[in-house]
């Protein structure tokens, strides 16, 4: 199950593709449906990088003189989303500067907003440069990949990620899919790529950047309080996230995510990551809060 490096799209990547495919309803509008997903909610990933198409769409027709690309984007879950609803997204044109433009995004669904998101864009321009370089770690290679864990596991949820698990996820110290003893870190490290080549623009890399972060943001959090996926009566939703984009990126090239989650109180748990590349750039940061809770006594 493990993608070769210059495979086919896998069935999962194909259908994420389509997904982006929005259809236009009016000059600031468009919809679009929903992946099924284990929590039997829209997956807020999904609509987090609907919700980026849908605004980079109003720029892209803006008549603006050189393209713009999405740089930020700071965004709220306000409702879990229905699988079997179409999503509207309603486009607020911000403001079209000499270089940024700013739109504001609703996901909406029976006339109610799941997600609020503020997203920013910018002209390819000449400036400082700098970044962090990556921490010394191991190679994907050598590391288990997601596909080949959960094919050993006759279980619900590894036979649906199995399935539609668009991205070869390799944790460096580990999964947190199942049991693996106990190692109370606030941190991780893995690498992540989509299962095959994604022949796209920047603007659809950058999308899916987000819908496949959103699926790891967390486990931070869960990894310093020794919880995995599996852990009875685990309940787990996002709240907001906020990513920046800092650098171009390829989601069908391996990327290191660093990962620490510095907080978790009051039911909320705050996770952050560094994305690089393999040449080790850094090509994005990441900060998400959600919603972590466990029974008593867990």
């Amino acid at each position: 199950m493990t993608v070769a490096d210059a495979g086919e799209q896998s069935e999962a990547l194909t259908s994420v593709l389509e997904l982006l495919r929005l259809e236009r309803t009016g000059h600031d509008t468009c919809t679009g449906t929903s992946l099924e997903h284990l929590s039997g909610r829209v997956y807020g990933g999904q609509v987090l990088a609907q919700s980026l198409i849908a605004a980079a769409g109003t720029v892209s027709d803006a008549g603006l003189p050189a393209e713009r690309l999405p740089h930020s984007v700071h965004g709220y879950f306000l409702r879990p989303g229905k699988l079997d609803r179409p999503i509207t997204f309603e486009v607020e044109r911000m403001r079209d500067g000499g270089s940024f433009s700013a739109r504001r995004t609703h996901a909406i669904q029976d006339g109610k907003p799941i997600l609020s998101m503020i997203t920013s864009f910018q002209e390819r321009q000449p400036g400082l440069d700098h970044a962090e370089d990556p921490p010394e770690v191991p190679g994907p290679e050598g590391l288990e990949s997601s596909a080949d864990l959960f094919s050993r596991y006759d279980h619900p949820a590894a036979n649906f990620y199995a399935r539609t698990g668009a991205f070869d996820i390799r944790h460096v110290e580990g999964s947190i899919y199942v049991p693996r003893g106990r190692s109370p870190l606030s941190r991780q490290a893995l690498w992540m790529r989509s299962r095959g080549r994604v022949d796209a623009d920047q603007l659809t890399h950058r999308a899916l950047l987000a819908y496949a972060c959103d699926q790891v943001m967390l486990e931070p959090v869960l990894r310093r309080h020794e919880l995995v996926w599996t852990s009875p009566g685990l309940s787990v939703a996002s709240l907001d996230h906020a990513m920046w984009w800092h650098r171009d990126v390829r989601v069908d090239e391996w990327l290191l995510y660093v990962q620490d989650a510095p907080s978790a109180q009051g039911g909320r748990g705050l996770g952050l990551a560094k994305v690089y590349d393999q040449a080790g750039d850094l090509v994005a940061t990441l900060a998400q809060e959600g919603m972590v809770r466990v029974p008593e006594g867990s």
